[in-house]
């Protein structure tokens, strides 16, 4: 433990910022780390194939590099939220295939999402941005959070979009009134709004198949998973 507190306060002296990888594919976590090799001012500390693994070995880091996809199952919401607990602030380095993932992760404070197949010049100007703790701006970023640019908005509250997730994604209006503690009718009430909003937007959701098509594309629910061919 001295050692790594030693090695923590000599790269701060030094400038140098020390970096965190979570990333359960190999092949990704050699290529960034050859990708960091050459930065003197950034230094890959340690690789995990999840958070727990990481946060277990206790390093002190500036920033964790975090893949949001992970072989263990977990939320990307509680990776971030168990990453900033410790004071660790956190990049996203994903395929970008799922703004429900990317929305979840925004959610808890990302400092932004860049993806696996950019060139390399980028990829190392996001990590050094967010590893001295700046915003990482992108397209893909701002897609997630604000849904997709090619969707008009329908202004949504918060409370109406919880009310959203849950009923399209399959409870009943009195399910989702003992969930939010609300009345069945105040539900109702919101479903109707919704509905409306999304008609307004000329996007209509008659149907509750309707309403999950809507909260899909806006990011409010994942996308369904496609089970491989065999």
């Amino acid at each position: 433990m001295w050692e790594e507190v030693t090695a923590a306060l000599e790269a701060q002296e030094l400038g140098i910022r020390r970096i965190g990888l979570v990333e359960d594919h190999e092949s990704v976590a050699i290529g960034l780390s050859a990708m960091l090799a050459p930065e003197a001012d950034l230094e890959l500390v340690i690789t995990a194939g999840t958070v727990a693994e990481l946060l277990a070995a206790g390093p002190r880091l500036d920033l964790v590099v975090l893949d949001l996809r992970l072989a263990d199952g977990s939320a990307p919401e509680d990776n971030v939220r168990a990453l900033r607990a410790r004071g660790i602030e956190v990049l996203v380095f994903t395929g970008a295939d799922n703004p429900f993932l990317v929305r979840a992760a925004a959610r808890e404070g990302v400092l932004g999402v860049v993806r696996k197949s950019e060139d390399m010049p980028t990829v190392v100007a996001a990590v050094r941005r967010a590893a001295h703790g700046e915003q990482v701006v992108t397209t893909d970023w701002a897609a997630a959070i604000d849904g997709d640019p090619q969707l008009s908005d329908v202004g949504l509250s918060p409370r109406q979009q919880q009310v959203l997730q849950l009923y399209a994604s399959g409870e009943k209006a009195s399910r989702v009134a003992r969930m939010t503690g609300l009345s069945e009718q105040t539900v109702n009430d919101y479903l109707g709004r919704i509905r409306q909003k999304y008609a307004d937007a000329g996007r209509p959701a008659p149907t509750k198949t309707d309403l999950y098509k809507r909260a899909v594309e806006d990011g409010w629910l994942p996308v369904p998973e496609r089970n491989p061919r065999t």
